[in-house]
Parts: structure tokens; C-alpha cells; sequence
């Protein structure tokens, strides 16, 4: 349920694994609930990227270089913040 609720705050699976583990988790349960927590990460990075910034056409470079900084922030992988700012990703 905390994976869940973080996860639609807009926060990533890194930073809900290290929040997790501070907060007295075991590492192998964290590992069984990420796993268990069906969430689609490139999916949330874009909504939450798309909320803060607005849509990729508008932006210059660097938007697009505070946008990835606030994604690594907020504990997206250097693979999912790339598919997200190549547009790979899109919104419904």
C-alpha cells in the first residue's frame, strides 16, 4: 500500500526502495513488494514529468536538463528519465 501510494505521488523505485529500507523494511521484502506492485514506472515518470513541466515541445534544453534533474530526484532511473524526455512515452 506505501509502494502504491508513493508511486502515484509521482516517486520512483528507487526512492520508495530507500525509503523503505529507512523506515526498517528487509531489503527482501522491499525486493517482493516492488515486484508485487505491478506499476507501470514509465508511465508514472511521465505524468509526473508532464505536471511539473508541461509538454516536451515547449521546452528548451535547459528545461529538459532541470526536468531530469527533478526525476532523478524524485528516484526514476537514468533509463526511464531518457525514454520520458525522448518522448518514448506517452500520455493518454
Amino acid at each position: 500500500m506505501y509502494i502504491r501510494s508513493r508511486a502515484e505521488r509521482g516517486y520512483g523505485p528507487q526512492r520508495i526502495t530507500l525509503e523503505l529500507k529507512q523506515r526498517g523494511v528487509a531489503s527482501a521484502v522491499v525486493q517482493s513488494a516492488m515486484a508485487a506492485a505491478e506499476c507501470d514506472w514509465l508511465a508514472l515518470a511521465a505524468r509526473a514529468d508532464r505536471k511539473k513541466f508541461g509538454p516536451l515541445e515547449d521546452r528548451s534544453a535547459l528545461a529538459l536538463a532541470k526536468s531530469r534533474r527533478h526525476l532523478e530526484y524524485r528516484g526514476y532511473s537514468s533509463e526511464q528519465i531518457k525514454s520520458v524526455l525522448n518522448g518514448e512515452q506517452e500520455l493518454d
